[in-house]
Protein backbone atom coordinates (compact mmCIF):
# COMPACT_ATOMS: atom_id res chain seq x y z
CA UNK A 1 0.00 0.00 0.00
CA UNK A 2 1.33 3.62 -0.57
CA UNK A 3 0.77 5.91 2.14
CA UNK A 4 -2.04 5.17 4.28
CA UNK A 5 -1.63 9.22 5.88
CA UNK A 6 -3.70 10.78 4.01
CA UNK A 7 -6.92 8.16 4.07
CA UNK A 8 -6.48 8.18 7.58
CA UNK A 9 -5.92 12.21 7.49
CA UNK A 10 -8.86 12.95 5.78
CA UNK A 11 -11.23 10.36 8.39
CA UNK A 12 -9.85 11.85 11.27
CA UNK A 13 -12.68 14.85 11.25
CA UNK A 14 -15.60 13.64 12.91
CA UNK A 15 -18.00 15.83 10.17
CA UNK A 16 -15.85 13.98 7.15
CA UNK A 17 -16.29 10.50 8.38
CA UNK A 18 -19.51 11.38 8.80
CA UNK A 19 -20.23 12.32 5.35
CA UNK A 20 -18.39 9.64 4.51
CA UNK A 21 -20.08 7.08 6.73
CA UNK A 22 -23.34 8.43 5.12
CA UNK A 23 -22.41 8.01 1.62
CA UNK A 24 -21.64 4.16 2.36
CA UNK A 25 -24.18 3.20 4.29
CA UNK A 26 -27.09 4.95 2.54
CA UNK A 27 -25.67 5.44 -1.21
CA UNK A 28 -25.38 8.42 -2.97
CA UNK A 29 -26.06 11.80 -2.85
CA UNK A 30 -25.31 15.25 -3.87
CA UNK A 31 -24.04 18.03 -1.17
CA UNK A 32 -27.30 19.72 -0.81
CA UNK A 33 -29.03 16.60 -0.16
CA UNK A 34 -26.28 15.93 2.66
CA UNK A 35 -26.70 18.98 4.10
CA UNK A 36 -30.61 18.10 5.36
CA UNK A 37 -29.47 15.12 6.86
CA UNK A 38 -25.96 16.49 8.48
CA UNK A 39 -25.88 19.31 11.11
CA UNK A 40 -23.55 21.60 8.45
CA UNK A 41 -23.59 23.66 5.68
CA UNK A 42 -23.73 22.76 1.85
CA UNK A 43 -20.61 24.88 1.85
CA UNK A 44 -19.25 22.55 4.28
CA UNK A 45 -20.52 19.59 2.71
CA UNK A 46 -18.98 20.76 -0.40
CA UNK A 47 -15.32 21.26 1.26
CA UNK A 48 -15.37 18.01 3.27
CA UNK A 49 -16.34 15.83 0.10
CA UNK A 50 -13.50 17.75 -2.22
CA UNK A 51 -11.06 16.35 0.82
CA UNK A 52 -12.75 12.69 0.55
CA UNK A 53 -12.43 13.25 -3.18
CA UNK A 54 -8.71 13.76 -3.16
CA UNK A 55 -7.64 10.97 -1.35
CA UNK A 56 -10.08 8.66 -3.45
CA UNK A 57 -12.60 7.70 -0.87
CA UNK A 58 -15.86 9.33 -2.75
CA UNK A 59 -16.30 9.26 -6.56
CA UNK A 60 -18.68 12.06 -8.26
CA UNK A 61 -20.56 11.87 -10.88
CA UNK A 62 -22.30 14.73 -12.95
CA UNK A 63 -26.14 14.62 -13.33
CA UNK A 64 -27.60 17.43 -15.27
CA UNK A 65 -26.65 20.59 -12.81
CA UNK A 66 -26.54 18.19 -9.69
CA UNK A 67 -23.04 16.44 -8.87
CA UNK A 68 -23.91 12.92 -7.32
CA UNK A 69 -21.25 11.61 -4.90
CA UNK A 70 -20.55 8.20 -3.67
CA UNK A 71 -18.36 6.26 -0.82
CA UNK A 72 -15.04 4.30 -2.61
CA UNK A 73 -13.97 1.53 0.00
CA UNK A 74 -11.07 0.16 -1.62
CA UNK A 75 -9.05 3.30 -0.14
CA UNK A 76 -9.77 1.81 3.48
CA UNK A 77 -9.29 -2.09 2.08
CA UNK A 78 -5.84 -1.18 1.21
CA UNK A 79 -5.14 0.66 4.95
CA UNK A 80 -6.43 -2.55 6.35
CA UNK A 81 -4.14 -4.34 4.74
CA UNK A 82 -1.60 -2.57 5.53
CA UNK A 83 -2.68 -2.06 9.36
CA UNK A 84 -3.00 -6.25 9.03
CA UNK A 85 0.83 -6.16 8.06
CA UNK A 86 1.88 -4.09 10.51
CA UNK A 87 0.09 -5.98 13.31
CA UNK A 88 1.03 -9.00 12.06
CA UNK A 89 5.40 -7.72 12.25
CA UNK A 90 4.51 -6.92 15.72
CA UNK A 91 3.02 -9.68 16.54
CA UNK A 92 6.20 -11.59 15.33
CA UNK A 93 8.28 -9.08 17.49
CA UNK A 94 6.25 -9.71 20.63
CA UNK A 95 6.18 -13.60 19.57
CA UNK A 96 10.45 -13.83 19.76
CA UNK A 97 10.59 -11.21 22.64
CA UNK A 98 8.69 -14.00 24.48
CA UNK A 99 10.68 -16.92 23.13
CA UNK A 100 13.39 -14.99 24.43
CA UNK A 101 11.82 -15.02 28.43
CA UNK A 102 11.30 -18.61 27.94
Amino acid sequence: MSDPQPVLAALADPTRRAVFERLNSKGPASASQLATELPVSRQAIAKHLTQLDSVGLVDRVQHGREVVFSARVSPLEEVAEWLETVGNEWDRRLERLKGSFD
